[in-house]
């Protein structure tokens, strides 16, 4: 693909595409943290940030340029990154116990710190992983320069598109968690003999919208984990538990919650070592880039290739690595345990900001496997803690700070890569972009640990309504390190030979030559969720088949995309709304006791099919068609 030069009379860096790109990130991060939360995955908002801000500024200002535009979802999506980073962490403190509440400034400067060192380990691997490199695709930074470049005459359609998928997942929420008319899962389990079996599938527009936006491959590689752990493993791998009055459902949801899921534990250990493995020919490239660092950064004569200078990189080192060691003090009151979490976490951050850099350019953010990485830093720290005299629960805060910090630099650097990306390809000053980064992580998480308080008192961050995976699977671990808790580790070992199986048969279907590959993390993320998650986003990727089969311009497939991320937002965000009249104690909910739970579930499918139609028509309509 070519890489155009923008004039340099362009406007950029300027005040409404700044203050658009925040307002965009806030919004747009607290629906990620919902999501994530609810799901254990978010998705990138770079193209929905792109189409917004060129609907605004061209359709509402009468102007913006290119590279308005591109600074806009620079901010935006640097935002959004910080929300996976806060919620597959931060939670783990309540959910562990140690916490009771959710502290704002130590949560703020966790997610502060982290996502300022994920730009600053970013910027010397540049050159060396964006630059240099080809055979990195970074698959959403290349889409979105296309929307930036082509979209702009048509972004009130996309702004459209966004507000109808807006209003019908807001409605669906409010039925659902509001109103409480409708059932949000429709689920059923049975004895036969000894075993127990179980089928369900969740009502959530916005996991529809997932599957639609990571497509058919990864979806049914989600599904399959669900199969493997909730089809296969609890009938045959039981009875853990007298059957004796048990109620079914109940007894399948124990079996899965303290046993079964495990198996997805041990499968992404395997899948983050294999991770870290198959990149450390970047790591080592990344890592030789930096000698050059100095001379590239502020010397560069074409605007083009030109860094934030070395010594604005050096101050912010400075200043995060400072902070982090004050937040650490703060959080553990044991200034030793903060130096040995500190000296854990830089060389575990710089890694995985490389590692994480280097695999959201071979297969995009949503598919990087972050709470992989994120479990080797658990684990690493918890070690090298545990080595050093560390127990109970300082090593416990300890250990999770050190694996905050270091997941919000994972999903920092690689979405900023992807960003970089953008630029490079539509002729944007990188320094300039760098620097709007690092306001999109200043003032986004200032309001990370409001909306996670507003969640947890409304819905229990670790219940069933709001899982938080990740943060309970590493709530678990460090708890069965240093707590009283335990692990089920013949299911880890277990979980971990599906992890190899998994690798080795992906290892055939390569030396085949074939297009379909198997991956761990998405595997291992079905086996850890609940079943009935997989459900609609297995339909979701079969949704974005039969549409792209209808083999459409490129440009007209966007209303999907872009009707799914407004499916995603309006249900995160009444999620959110919703908090505020349980706060202030009042139920909005109607007495359904005298309706059949089955008619409810009923109501429930066939609203939920009619947003699968609706999903249908928008994304699928023809150019030119209203």
């Amino acid at each position: 693909m070519s890489e155009p030069q923008a004039p340099e009379e362009q406007s950029e860096s300027t005040l409404l595409s700044l203050g658009l790109g925040l307002v965009l990130a806030i919004v747009l991060g607290a629906a990620n943290v919902y999501l994530g939360l609810y799901a254990g995955m978010t998705v990138s908002a770079s193209i929905p940030a792109a189409v917004v801000s060129m609907a605004v500024l061209r359709g509402v200002f009468k102007r913006g340029t290119l590279l308005e535009n591109n600074i806009a979802q620079t901010v935006a999506s640097t935002g959004e990154s910080l929300a996976a980073g806060a919620i597959f962490t931060l939670p783990a403190l309540i959910i562990a116990e140690v916490w009771d509440q959710f502290d704002f400034w130590i949560s703020t400067g966790i997610v502060l710190m982290g996502g300022l060192l994920g730009i600053v380990f970013m910027v010397p691997l540049r050159k060396a992983l964006i630059v240099d490199r080809p055979d990195l695709r970074y698959p959403e930074g290349v889409a979105c320069a296309e929307v930036l470049r082509v979209g702009q005459g048509g972004a009130k359609t996309g702004i459209r598109a966004i507000a109808i998928g807006l209003g019908l997942g807001a409605l669906f929420k409010f039925l659902v968690s509001g109103m409480k008319v409708l059932s949000g899962t429709v689920e059923h389990a049975w004895f036969q003999g000894q075993r127990v079996f179980y089928m369900g599938a969740d009502m959530s527009p916005a996991l529809l919208a997932v599957g639609y936006i990571v497509g058919l491959g990864v979806a049914c590689q989600i599904f399959l984990g669900g199969v493997i752990g909730w089809i296969i493993t609890i009938p045959f791998a039981g009875p853990y538990y007298e059957l004796e009055s048990a109620n079914a459902l109940d007894y399948a949801w124990t079996m899965w919650s303290t046993e079964v899921r495990y198996l997805g534990v041990g499968a992404m250990l395997v899948g983050g070592l294999a991770s870290i493995w198959n990149v450390r020919a970047g790591l080592v490239s990344g890592v030789r880039s930096l000698q050059g660092a100095r001379a590239t950064s502020s010397s560069e004569d074409l605007r083009t290739e030109r860094n934030i200078s070395f010594q604005a990189l050096l101050f912010l080192l400075v200043f995060t690595i400072l902070g982090t060691l004050i937040l650490y003090y703060f959080l553990i009151h044991h200034l030793g345990l903060a130096f040995v979490a500190l000296l854990v976490m830089i060389p575990a951050a710089f890694l995985f900001a490389a590692v994480a850099t280097y695999i959201v350019g071979l297969v995009g953010s949503s598919n990087s496997p972050v709470s992989g990485m994120t479990i080797c830093a658990v684990l690493m720290a918890a070690i090298v803690i545990s080595l050093t005299g560390g127990s109970g629960d300082g090593a416990i805060l300890a250990t999770l700070g050190v694996a905050g910090v270091v997941c919000c630099v994972a999903c920092t650097a690689g979405d900023v890569a992807q960003d970089l990306k953008t630029g490079q390809l539509v002729g944007a000053t990188p320094a300039r972009q760098q620097w709007a980064e690092v306001l999109g992580v200043v003032i986004p998480a200032l309001t990370m640990a409001p909306v996670l308080t507003l969640l947890h008192s409304t819905y229990t961050i670790g219940s069933k309504e709001l899982l938080a995976p990740q943060a309970t699977l590493f709530a678990s671990l460090v708890s069965g390190f240093f707590g009283e808790g335990s692990l089920p580790y013949p299911m880890i070992i277990a979980g971990m030979g599906v992890g190899a199986g998994i690798l080795l048969l992906d290892a055939v279907l390569q030396a085949k030559g074939l297009e379909h590959r198997l991956h761990v993390m998405p595997i291992a993320v079905g086996i850890y969720l609940p079943l009935a998650l997989s459900v609609p986003i297995v339909l979701g990727g079969l949704l974005h088949t039969w549409i792209s089969g209808r083999q459409q311009a490129k440009e007209e497939n966007h209303g999907g995309l872009l009707f799914g991320s407004g499916l995603i937002a309006g249900e995160a965000l009444m999620g959110i709304g919703l908090a505020v009249p349980a706060t202030l104690g009042i139920n909005l909910a109607i007495n359904m006791e005298s309706v059949p739970p089955i008619l409810r579930a009923g109501v429930s499918m066939v609203l939920f099919l009619g947003i699968v139609g609706a999903f249908y028509v928008v994304a699928g309509r023809r150019k030119g068609e209203s």
